[in-house]
Order: structure tokens, then sequence, then C-alpha cells
């Protein structure tokens, strides 16, 4: 009688404990949590525009380029880099189909406007099948700079040293260079790698 009052209470305990990790759950999923860490709404091309207003002119080159798709390949991203040599620089290699690379690019889109005045970002667009992914993406979430077209993915490897994406290429002054591989999950740790790669600081 004693063992089966014993069953009984323990069948109780882990009945509770299961219970109790139910709610959590649905705790941790309802809508006011979600609200809390929702992600900040993307800036509009217009507050960029404003917001860079008085870069100097090799950056305010790329800003006027803002969100567009450009051809030329190696070539030309070699010939922009030459233009830009001794500013910090930031690439960044992203896809449309990529999830890791979307989910970056509210960081990157925020930080290219707090810093874009001192430092270069470019985006290379790989591996895209073609291009209408990218420019239906890019009209939802508008960047301040520029993204160079890479079909193939061969620039965006050749550059990052890898096929993983995303991956970022930071540049400093001297034309040092740091790869990171991954996502950025804030802004906080990418414009801590801007001040520490590309800055210097």
């Amino acid at each position: 009688m004693t063992s089966k009052r014993l069953l009984i209470a323990l069948s109780g305990l882990m009945l509770v404990a299961l219970l109790g990790v139910g709610v959590a759950q649905l705790v941790s999923q309802s809508p006011a949590r979600t609200d809390r860490t929702a992600r900040t709404p993307p800036l509009t091309r217009a507050q960029m525009q404003a917001r860079l207003t008085g870069s100097p002119p090799v950056l305010a080159a790329l800003h006027a380029q803002a969100n567009q798709l450009l051809g030329g390949g190696e070539r030309a991203l070699r010939a922009r880099l030459a233009e830009l040599r001794g500013r910090p620089v930031v690439i960044n290699k992203w896809a449309s189909w990529c999830g890791p690379c979307r989910s970056e690019f509210g960081a990157f889109q925020r930080a290219a406007v707090e810093q874009g005045r001192e430092v270069a970002f470019i985006g290379i667009d790989s591996g895209e099948p073609n291009r209408g992914g990218a420019r239906a993406f890019l009209s939802a979430f508008p960047v301040s700079y520029p993204s160079y077209y890479d079909h193939s993915g061969s620039l965006g490897t050749k550059l990052t040293d890898t096929s993983f994406m995303p991956a970022t290429v930071f540049y400093d002054r001297a034309g040092r260079q740091y790869i990171h591989q991954g996502p950025y999950r804030s802004l906080a740790k990418l414009s801590q790698d801007v001040e520490r790669y590309a800055l210097g600081a």
C-alpha cells in the first residue's frame, strides 16, 4: 500500500512538472513577448539619404547608387576598391535566398547609415540565380549602398575565401583584411567589428 501511494505521489509530481514546462513554453511564445523582441522597422531610402548628407564625395558616390545591383564583376569591384584606397571598407556577401543573410540585413542597413560617412559599405549579391529575387528583397529592405551582382558566386567565393554565406570582409585604411563568416546577430556586434577591423579603434 505504501509503495502504491509513493507511485501515485511521484506520478503527480511528474504531471505538475510537465504542466510547468508547457506553461513556460506558452509564455515564451506569447504575443507580448514577441512584440517586445520585434525587430526595428527598416529605414526608408529618404531617411537614409537624409542621415548621410554631407558624406565625402567618394562615399557619396556609393550612396548615390543605393540599393542598385551593379554589373561588371570582379573588374568593376576592384576598380571601386582602388577608388576607396585609404578608406575603411566593409563588403557583405549575401543572397536573397539565404535566410541568415536576410536576418542580418537590418544590422547592415543601420550600421551603413550610422557609420557611412566614414566607412564604405558594399554588397556582393552572390550565387543569385537571377536579379529578380534580389531586387524584390531590396525593394522591401533597402540599403544605402550598392551590391555587385555575382551570378556564379565565384567573385564572392574568391573575395571571402569561402563559399559560406553570409560572409563579411573588412579592410582598414592600410588595406589589411579581416573576414567574418556567418551572420551578425545584432547591430551592436557588427558595429563593434566595424570599429575594430575597419576603423582600427
